[in-house]
């Protein structure tokens, strides 16, 4: 976890990192059946909605491997977040967790560095084939070692959090009480 935005601002500026597009706010759903079988099998099936576009994403259980966290992920684009919502329900897949954070992206070393603000704290996430991420760990100053490897969802439990880890309360929603302003 980083220290706020600008330190990581900061950082990836003086790595020669490259914007990719601008800030954008993200709301995900973890989905799960009613006996949450996809998390016992370490399945996560997530519904992303990021301005106009909606991605379904499957990711497979993670493994660390070599200080990195490996995991195969399968990604479509949806054309209607609320339709899909719908049709995953109806096949008894209903939000067992919901997210939000402001990410921005940035090009660096072959990776893609993703600056992601959250209800709680700053985060500093490298997605890449394992060795473009060590060269923009390497380039950031970062050791990875000391990097975590747990998803939003296991931080915010391991937090004690409770409920949705959202920015503020919404119609229907539990606040996570984790708000902060960053």
């Amino acid at each position: 976890m980083m220290e706020g935005p600008q330190r990581a601002l900061h950082l990836l500026a003086a790595a020669g990192a490259v914007p990719r597009g601008g800030r954008a706010f993200e709301d995900n759903l973890v989905l799960d059946d009613g006996d949450r079988s996809l998390a016992r099998r370490g399945i996560l099936l997530r519904l992303r909605r990021y301005g106009e576009r909606a991605t379904l994403t499957v990711k497979s259980g993670a493994a660390v491997e070599g200080g990195l966290k490996v995991r195969e992920e399968r990604e479509t684009g949806v054309g209607d977040f609320d339709a899909a919502r719908e049709l995953l329900s109806a096949l008894g897949f209903d939000p067992v967790f919901r997210y939000q954070k402001y990410r921005t992206n940035f090009d660096l070393e072959g990776a893609v560095a993703s600056l992601d603000e959250t209800p709680i704290g700053t985060y500093l996430e490298i997605e890449g084939e394992p060795e473009a991420v060590r060269r923009a760990a390497g380039r950031l100053g970062l050791d990875l070692a000391h990097g975590l490897t747990q998803s939003y969802v296991e931080l915010f439990r391991a937090m004690r959090k409770t409920g949705n880890m959202v920015f503020k309360e919404t119609a229907g929603q539990a606040d996570s009480g984790a708000a902060r302003q960053l």
